[in-house]
């Protein structure tokens, strides 16, 4: 029998959440994965960070200030967190936080494990740790093609939501029920190995 110092599933854990700009952490995605990484066990804190320009789809500038303000923010909301003192910190992000929480990351030399929901273009150069991915086929923010050649070259295993957009729906609520469903079962699939 292992130490229950050594197994990281009895060591104390920490879920971090980096929501997009428009998405909040209180939308289904991360409102669900939150309520399961409680479910098995972890601390969970937000990282509420705002103040966003409009209309940065398509826009490079737009999008790199978004990211700066994000990584800024979350610094000085997190200055405090001793990450050191985790076995286990998970990092749930969605769009443009999937690049602010990959770089935080790295920019602390923390390890973590990841859920990223809908990562946009930019987050492919940064994302480095261990996680999953979830992906809309119809996701306006990054293009079908660039989004399966930068997948490729990451290996993550990843998620697709046939004619999903960037909130991973289609627009046919039923449908949309039963997608959030499977995405919440193969996120805590993910979350119940760490």
């Amino acid at each position: 029998m292992k130490d229950n110092k050594n197994n990281k599933k009895d060591g104390k854990k920490l879920a971090v959440v980096f929501p997009g700009v428009g998405y909040h952490v209180d939308k289904p995605l991360l409102y669900y994965s939150k309520k399961i990484a409680l479910q098995h066990g972890f601390e969970v804190l937000d990282v509420p960070y705002g103040g966003f320009e409009q209309g940065m789809r398509g826009d490079a500038a737009k999008m790199r200030r978004a990211f700066e303000s994000a990584l800024a923010q979350s610094e000085d909301i997190l200055k405090s967190v001793k990450f050191e003192d985790y076995d286990t910190v998970l990092l749930l992000s969605k769009s443009v936080g999937t690049a602010v929480a990959a770089a935080y990351a790295a920019k602390r030399g923390i390890q973590t494990k990841n859920i990223f929901y809908t990562p946009v273009e930019e987050s492919f150069s940064v994302m480095k740790d261990d996680g999953i991915v979830f992906h809309g086929t119809a996701d306006p923010w990054i293009p079908e093609e660039v989004f399966e050649r930068e997948i490729q070259r990451a290996g993550y295993p990843c998620e697709r939501i046939e004619g999903g957009n960037h909130s991973l729906e289609t627009g046919d609520v039923a449908r949309d029920i039963g997608n959030l469903q499977r995405i919440m079962r193969i996120s805590e699939e993910y979350i119940a190995t760490l």
